[in-house]
């Protein structure tokens, strides 16, 4: 079967159409390709500051960002680390909410 040039382009352009379209958007459960660069961003600029904190230690943070809110999670010494955390990761520009699930280790031994 043989296909004429201008349909051969026609079919080109509608596919690379199609490929755009559902490649690049978000959903509700996904991030669109400029949302996950952003998202990357901010949790790189939230993991630096924590290093760079004295307070926060965040060697056992873990930082997950989704559609700029910034998830915070593991374990921390002392509640003033874990609200320093909170404090530093909502001090991020384009963070738009920090959800601090951080875990303050417990002093007690069985």
């Amino acid at each position: 079967m043989k296909i004429s040039t201008p349909i051969l382009v026609t079919l080109l352009a509608l596919s690379g159409g199609v490929a755009l379209q559902t490649g690049c958007a978000g959903t509700s459960t996904r991030a669109s390709t400029g949302e996950f660069i952003d998202d990357t961003t901010i949790t790189t600029k939230v993991k630096a500051a924590f290093v760079r904190d004295p307070v926060v230690k965040a060697i056992d943070v873990k930082v997950d960002t989704f559609k700029s809110v910034v998830q915070l999670s593991g374990f921390v010494e002392t509640a003033e680390q874990r609200a320093r955390a909170g404090q530093i990761a909502a001090g991020i520009s384009g963070v738009s909410s920090v959800q601090n699930n951080i875990t303050v280790k417990s002093n007690v031994t069985p």
